[in-house]
């Protein structure tokens, strides 16, 4: 049980990346955009990597929190990664959306513009944890949608 622990942690984690001294959040979403940058997933594969990123840290997000007692850790960074892929589902993965959506994406998280900040506390969890960087994530998505509608 102790090495399933430890794997979680890792996914939890993004291995040393949430150990960053500062703004491991940041990091865990530039993170994401490399990923992106150098994988750039066909629209299926997007879709389907998108599900597991949010599962995978909805279950090991979980399971950390519960190893650092600590209720949603600035260590626990997988929320980060998998709301970055969210905000780019449905958009060209051309330099300039891929910029404006780390950029969009890392200001509504931190921000937590209404209802974000409640979503975290209205669920427990890894829910909890990944429910507010979802909605970041969603905000993000739906203005860059507008944004690609005008142009």
């Amino acid at each position: 049980m102790k090495s399933k622990n430890s794997h979680l942690k890792h996914i939890a984690t993004l291995g040393f990346i949430g150990y960053m001294p500062f703004a491991p959040g940041t990091f865990g979403t530039l993170a994401a955009l490399v990923f992106m940058v150098i994988l750039k997933p066909s629209l299926p594969s997007h879709i389907i990597l998108t599900v597991f990123f949010i599962i995978t840290g909805i279950v090991s997000s979980d399971k950390t929190e519960k190893l650092f007692g600590e209720k949603d850790s600035r260590h626990i960074i997988i929320d980060e990664f998998a709301g970055y892929t969210v905000s780019l589902l449905f958009l060209p993965l051309s330099w300039g959306y891929i910029i404006a959506a780390f950029v969009l994406f890392r200001l509504f998280d931190i921000l937590k513009p209404p209802p974000l900040r409640r979503l975290e506390d209205f669920f427990n969890g890894g829910f909890g944890i990944m429910a507010d960087d979802i909605g970041a994530a969603v905000y993000t998505n739906l203005l860059l949608q507008l944004w690609k509608l005008l142009n």
